[in-house]
C-alpha cells in the first residue's frame, strides 16, 4: 500500500489528499506578503505551505549572473535579484513561528546541497525535489539521506530519467508528483493519465500532482484519478510581479480548491455496491418487481 507519514498526517491511498500551497518565491522577498500567503493558505484549509531555498552562487549559472533584468527594485543583475528574493535564517525562523501559530506545516524545495543543510535546522516534515533537479542525483540523494519523506516532481523529464531517479533513490519514504513544467501549462499538455500510469508502475509510492495550469477543474480531476497529494502555487494577486504569479491560484481560489477536493473524496466512496437508506423510498415506489 502506498503510504507514508508527513508530520502528523498519513499520506497515500485511503487517506485525505494532502494539499500543498506553494508560496515558492511569490513573496517577492517580502515577509509581509509571505505571512499573508501563509495565513490565506491556512484559512483555505491547506495542509502545508512550501517555499523554495537556493544558494544563488551555486544555482545561478555563471553566464547568467551579470545579465540585467527589470525588477520591482529597479534594473539589476540577475544574481543580485536572486539574493533579493532569498530569505535567510531570521526570516525562516519567523516563518517557522508564524506557521506554528497558524497551525499549518511548512517545508521547502532545496535547489542545492547547502540549502539542504540550511533547512535541516528547522526540522521540516518533508522535502520536495523540483522538476529541474530530477537529474541532480547528488542533490536528491543528500535530501533523501536526511531520513525525511521526499517528493520528486517529474516535469521536463523523460520516463527513463524518472525511472533512473527512483532506482537511485529507492521507493521508501518517496512520493512522485506528475507535473508539466510550462508556466502556465496548456490544458492539452497536462496528460493527467500519467497519474494512473505512475500508480501502476510504482504501487508502493504515493503519487500526486503539481499543477501549473490556469483554473482548478483539472486539479480536481487529478484527485478523481487518485492523486494522494496536490500542489498549486498560491498568490495574493495573479497580476503581481514574478514569473510564477500567472500560473498561481489566489486565496479565494485555494479555498474553493480545498473545499471541492474534500467533496470529491467523499463522493468517490469505496467502490462497494450497496443500496443506501435514502434510496429505499424510491426503490419501494418505482420498482415493479
Amino acid at each position: 500500500m502506498a503510504e507514508l507519514t508527513i508530520g502528523n498526517r498519513k499520506v497515500g491511498d485511503g487517506h485525505p489528499v494532502f494539499v500543498i500551497a506553494e508560496i515558492g518565491i511569490n513573496h517577492n522577498g517580502s515577509m509581509e506578503v509571505a505571512k499573508k500567503l501563509i495565513e490565506g493558505a491556512a484559512l483555505a484549509g491547506c495542509d502545508a505551505v512550501k517555499f523554495q531555498k537556493r544558494t544563488p552562487e551555486l544555482c545561478v549559472p555563471k553566464d547568467q549572473r551579470d545579465i540585467e533584468r527589470d525588477t520591482p527594485w529597479g534594473r539589476m543583475k540577475y544574481i543580485d535579484y536572486r539574493y533579493k528574493v532569498e530569505f535567510g535564517r531570521d526570516e525562516y525562523l519567523e516563518i517557522d513561528r508564524y506557521c506554528r501559530e497558524k497551525g499549518i506545516s511548512w517545508f521547502a524545495s532545496c535547489w542545492d546541497e547547502d540549502s539542504v543543510d540550511f533547512m535541516e535546522q528547522f526540522n521540516p516534515p518533508c522535502y520536495k525535489g523540483a522538476s529541474a533537479s530530477l537529474t541532480d542525483l547528488g542533490l536528491l540523494k543528500k535530501t533523501k539521506a536526511t531520513g525525511r519523506p521526499l517528493a520528486i516532481s517529474t516535469g521536463m523529464s523523460t520516463m527513463e530519467e524518472v525511472e533512473t531517479a527512483i532506482t537511485e533513490l529507492g521507493r521508501d519514504n518517496l512520493m512522485i508528483a506528475h507535473t508539466n513544467s510550462t508556466y502556465p501549462c496548456p490544458i492539452d499538455e497536462l496528460n493527467l493519465r500519467m497519474i494512473t500510469t505512475y500508480k501502476s508502475l510504482f504501487p508502493e509510492v504515493p503519487i500526486g500532482y503539481s499543477g501549473h495550469e490556469v483554473g482548478l477543474s483539472t486539479t480536481w480531476a487529478a484527485v478523481a484519478l487518485g492523486a494522494a497529494f496536490v500542489e498549486r502555487h498560491v498568490t495574493l494577486d495573479r497580476a503581481m510581479w514574478g514569473s510564477d504569479q500567472a500560473a498561481s491560484v489566489e486565496i479565494s481560489g485555494m479555498s474553493r480548491l480545498v473545499s471541492n477536493i474534500r467533496d470529491i473524496e467523499k463522493a468517490l466512496g469505496d467502490g462497494v455496491k450497496r443500496v443506501y437508506e435514502g434510496e429505499a423510498a424510491a426503490r419501494k415506489k418505482l420498482r415493479r418487481s
